[in-house]
């Protein structure tokens, strides 16, 4: 008998080990590498201060967060395909913060297909607004709204020789029709207008087009190291012109990578000032940073935060052992969440949007300045 409740009791603590190592495994496909690797490395520990956290207070009904990563190279093809391979081979919940409008566009079939949720997507396409997108669950501001407050900004300076740079994708589309808003609301119209091949922009015709028209002003769309080449190559010209671009721009690298060219660029923003150390969010973003011996956030990094925020939230509301179609009702029912200092988040079947939030934010000397 006290072989037979020995064995048992082993089994039990097996059994007990078992379910103390259960992992929900939650996947995501991005850049890593690439022209975009800055900022979304950035986002990724921004969420992982979050997962981490969690993980630590034993995680979300006993079991684990763990988030399997797939580089895409910001390669539309490689972010479908990834997709694909994390959904139907690695068997995640839900996906999270894939990075690029095109790119987010191109898993869409692969949420609808198996009924997952994508959580956060870093882009702020209008496309993954409107129409709803059943399984697309949005954190951040519209690309539309950054770029209509962008030339509003400009005009309302007194500059009114805009050009306007635009990738040749759904993003640089989506984001020019909110540019152009903002033209109208302003009465005003775009000394130029430049598309721009999002891998290989040709400087040789898109900077001559700027000083030809004397721009006071560019609205630079673009991502990454394509942006930040063209800005050098421009103040290689001798264009002294203001350039304004979005925040999928909006991280610690992307200023490294300027370098001296970085000075008096304006970009816009969806979360509050990452050195508001009295915001609720940034505060409590600050302090699980300084616990890791990181000195500082950056806005790329608090928008990984804010998103992995949501993440979390609703995995708890899920409940134990959550099924993707029960991550997709929680995120539905999700009403009213507060991220922190009054930046609230709410979805319903008919409405994915996430924050309405949208500021200015110049580099200079290298730092984000409001």
């Amino acid at each position: 008998m006290k072989r037979t409740r020995t064995l048992c009791a082993a089994a039990l603590l097996a059994f007990s080990a078992l379910g103390a190592s259960a992992q929900i495994l939650i996947g995501q496909t991005a850049g890593m590498t690439g022209s975009v690797a800055a900022s979304v490395n950035e986002t990724i520990g921004g969420a992982q201060l979050v997962i981490d956290a969690a993980n630590a207070q034993g995680g979300i009904h006993g079991e684990k967060i763990e988030v399997l990563r797939m580089d895409d190279g910001f390669d539309v093809k490689r972010a479908s395909e990834n997709a694909r391979v994390l959904i139907e081979d690695k068997k995640v919940l839900a996906l999270f913060m894939s990075r690029g409008t095109p790119h987010s566009q191109a898993i869409i079939p692969w949420l609808d297909k198996y009924d997952v949720a994508l959580i956060g997507p870093s882009t702020g396409a209008m496309v993954l607004h409107k129409p709803l997108q059943k399984h697309v669950f949005n954190v951040r501001a519209t690309y539309q709204r950054e770029a209509e407050k962008a030339v509003q900004h400009l005009l309302t300076i007194g500059l009114t020789r805009i050009a306007v740079v635009h990738v040749t994708d759904s993003f640089g589309a989506d984001a020019l029709e909110g540019a152009m808003t903002g033209f109208a609301k302003g009465k005003a119209k775009p000394t130029v207008t430049i598309p721009a091949d999002r891998d290989k922009p040709d400087y040789k015709t898109i900077v001559p087009a700027i000083k030809g028209a004397d721009a006071q002003a560019v609205v630079w769309i673009g991502s990454g190291v394509a942006v930040v080449d063209g800005i050098k190559a421009l103040r290689a010209a001798g264009s002294a012109a203001q350039v304004v671009t979005l925040s999928n721009n909006a991280s610690s690298g992307f200023i490294k990578q300027l370098g001296d060219a970085s000075k008096g660029v304006i970009v816009t923003q969806v979360f509050p000032n990452e050195r508001s150390l009295g915001h609720p969010m940034v505060k409590e973003a600050l302090a699980l940073a300084q616990a890791k011996g990181q000195s500082e956030l950056s806005p790329a990094a608090l928008e990984g935060f804010a998103s992995a925020k949501v993440l979390v939230e609703a995995l708890r509301r899920a409940g134990p052992k959550p099924t993707r179609a029960r991550m997709v009702a929680a995120l539905d029912g999700l009403r009213g969440y507060d991220l922190g200092g009054g930046l609230e988040v709410s979805y319903s079947p008919t409405d994915h949007s996430g924050i309405d939030f949208a500021d200015l934010s110049i580099i200079s000397d290298g730092r984000f300045k409001r």
